[in-house]
Formats: C-alpha cells, structure tokens, sequence
C-alpha cells in the first residue's frame, strides 16, 4: 500500500445554520478541517495510507480533532501535542450573487507556535511514497516556512514525490511575502496544483484573455500559466483548477493538466454547490491518488476532476467519497439518480 504524508494545520470550522450569515447566528456547528488534513482525509478514503502530521493542543479539543480524522481512517501517529489552542474559522455560505465568507481565528495555534526541530522527518517519511503541503502551512508563521522547507529536502533525499498547492491565502499573508517563501520551496516540488488565481497572486504570472470575476477563462491563457510554471520551476507537473462562477450556487467546474510536454482539458461539470470549502483539495488528493495508481495524465486529471466536482455536493471540508463513487461520475454516471 502506498503511504503519502501530508503537513499543515488542522481546525475547528464553525457553521452557522443553512444560508444563515454569521450576524444571524444564534448556534453553530462544527467540524474538523484544514486543507491538508482533507487531503489525508480523501486519499484514506480511497485506500492509501495517509499520515497527516501537525500540532494539536494537549486537551480535550485536540482530542476530539485527532479522533475525527482517526474515524477516517488517517494515519494520527505524527500528530504533535502540546500548546495553547486549536485555530479555529468561520464559513458563511454564500448564495445567489452573495459570495461565501471565511473569517480566520488562527493565530498562535500550536502548530503555527511549534518549533521546525520538533517534526522527526526521518521517522515521519519511513517507506514514504509522496508528500503534500500547501501554501498555507508556510504562511502561518515563519517557524512553518522553516519546518515546510525541512520537509521538502528530508522528502527530495530519500526521492519521495512532492506536490504542493499553492493555496494562497490574503487573509494569511502577503503577496510579496508569499511569491518570496513560496518561490524557495518550489525548487523541491515536482507536481504543482494551482487555480485560476494562485500563480498570479503568488508569482505574478496572469493567463492572457482571462477575467475572473467575469467568469471569462482561456485555455490557451492556462497553457501559457502552466508551461511558464514548468519552465521557471522546474516542475515535472502543473495542474489548475478551473471555476468558472455563475453564482455562489452554480459553478463549471473543470481542470488542466500539463505533464511530459503536453497538455490535458477534462470534461467541465455543471455544479450546483451544496459546501464548495476543500473542493481544490479534493481535486489535488485526486491526482495523487491516480499518479500513484499509475494512471496516464488524462485518466488521472479525469478522476481528480471527478472527486473534486461529488466533493462539493458534500457539507463541511471532508470529500467522503469513495473510488467507485468518482470512477462512475468520471464513466459518464452525471445524472444523480437515485442509487437503488
């Protein structure tokens, strides 16, 4: 069985009621989520094993949150424990032309506080086939900007595969801050997961004839996106995420996939979104879950697609869904009938 590592922090979501906007609510529910322990969560769910390694409080939180992903199946042994609270955030689900709102209380979690040293990559990465992390992890502080680069080059020594996705966070950090940390831990990454937005808020690198919030994207411009990324890092792979928002509701969903000099469109789904938070994590745990099974890159980017699209007719962060689940979606079963 293969066993992929992800890095990052996990947290506390807290949910208000249906389409209730967080001024209007008067209870919450809550989840665990954080987009590298979605990954985890995915990849479990598909049969891989899945190490996750972080930093959770030594308490009864912690406790709740390390058992959740262990109900997944996720590998907790890595888990750090220790220090003074559990990040926390909000997600308003948006409606109509109301978009989602996510309000952030993370700082000083344990593991934004944690020190590099305390993650023993050489036990971490024992019979380790692939690694994962995203933008976020560095850009909680820059003890994880430190801990994030450890990692890459424990993984590139033992010849572990890397992917990261770029994830770029406003709320975390800067754009300049970003393009600078992020461009040094991208010279040990060998698959890039990006979206629409992300290489140009963190490198600067636009699609041509592309407007976002207009909902206008060029695959021609993604092509250049990809082929420039592949060419200034060095990456063996790019792969994009592509949304195109006719609301907060309903969303075309599709993806890029550059690999061996060539260049893969999947089909585009018509989605009406139910939770559409961990849809690009779900995308990425779907491409690795396919490189690993040895997929050719139009199958692999199909199912990654796939997974992506059932994940955001789910609520809260995790894509419970299983391989058989994607690969019927991915055959052609788009109709959503009932299954009897």
């Amino acid at each position: 069985m293969s066993k992929v590592v992800s890095f990052g922090e996990v947290m506390l979501r807290f949910n208000p009621e249906g389409y209730l906007r967080i001024v209007q609510a008067d209870r919450f529910m809550i989840s665990f989520a954080g987009a590298e322990a979605n990954v985890a969560v995915s990849l479990a769910n598909y049969g891989i094993n899945a190490a996750f390694v972080c930093k959770v409080p030594a308490h009864e939180l912690g406790d709740a949150c390390v058992n959740d992903l262990r109900k997944y199946g996720v590998d907790t042994s890595f888990i750090l424990r220790g220090g003074d609270r559990l990040g926390t955030y909000y997600v308003e689900k948006g409606a109509s032309q109301r978009g989602s709102k996510v309000i952030y209380d993370r700082a000083y979690s344990s593991i934004a506080m944690a020190e590099p040293n305390e993650f023993d990559w050489d036990k971490i990465f024992e019979g380790a086939d692939w690694f994962h992390f995203t933008g976020i992890t560095p850009a909680l502080s820059d003890n994880m900007a430190k801990a994030c680069e450890d990692a890459c080059k424990a993984a590139k020594a033992r010849g572990i595969k890397i992917s990261c996705d770029l994830n770029f966070r406003k709320k975390l950090w800067s754009k300049e801050k970003a393009g600078k940390v992020m461009s040094g831990l991208m010279q040990y990454v060998d698959v890039c997961i990006a979206n629409e937005e992300d290489a140009h808020d963190v490198f600067g690198i636009q699609a041509p004839e592309t407007d976002v919030k207009q909902g206008i994207l060029s695959p021609e411009g993604y092509k250049w996106v990809a082929k420039k990324l592949a060419e200034h890092f060095n990456f063996e792979a790019v792969a994009i995420t592509l949304r195109s928002s006719i609301s907060a509701n309903d969303n075309l969903w599709s993806g890029m996939y550059y690999k061996n000099n060539e260049f893969y469109f999947s089909r585009e789904y018509s989605i009406h979104i139910v939770d559409r938070v961990g849809g690009g994590d779900s995308f990425g745990a779907g491409l690795i879950y396919s490189e690993l099974k040895g997929s050719d890159p139009q199958t692999a980017l199909e199912f990654a697609v796939g997974a992506s699209c059932l994940k955001q007719s789910i609520e809260y962060d995790f894509n419970q869904v299983k391989v058989q689940e994607v690969e019927a979606l991915v055959g052609g079963d788009v109709t959503g009938r009932v299954q009897r």
